[in-house]
């Protein structure tokens, strides 16, 4: 297993479902741009609240930073190709938003989140 920080641009809208256990899990897919800039894409799954909280508020398109644990894939397009991709379970989710929200704290003499 390998820790990594992701940071992209989701893709699609946050989902949130249920296991056999009636537990909530929360999944979604990120673009990322690899270093030969080309898209990468990151298959997210949540099971923490607050990390699902803060992907459910998000939109597709939003830009997301994520920490957590990765897995290295590989799949083959509709051309035969095959891509990258990586799949990850998200501990934490940074977002503009999210560092707005701590700004203000701090401002106003509280503690950052």
């Amino acid at each position: 297993m390998i820790d990594g920080l992701v940071a992209g641009k989701l893709y699609g809208e946050p989902e949130q479902r249920l296991d056999k256990g009636n537990k909530p899990f929360v999944v979604c897919k990120v673009r990322a741009v690899s270093s030969d800039g080309e898209n990468l894409f990151v298959n997210v799954i949540a099971f923490e609240a607050s990390t699902m909280a803060i992907l459910l508020a998000l939109a597709d398109g939003e830009s997301v930073a994520l920490a957590g644990s990765l897995s290295p894939r590989v799949w083959t397009d509709k051309q035969g190709n095959t891509r990258p991709s990586l799949d990850m379970v998200a501990h934490r989710v940074l977002t503009v938003h999210g560092v707005q929200q701590r700004g203000a704290a701090v401002e106003q003499g509280g503690r950052a989140l």
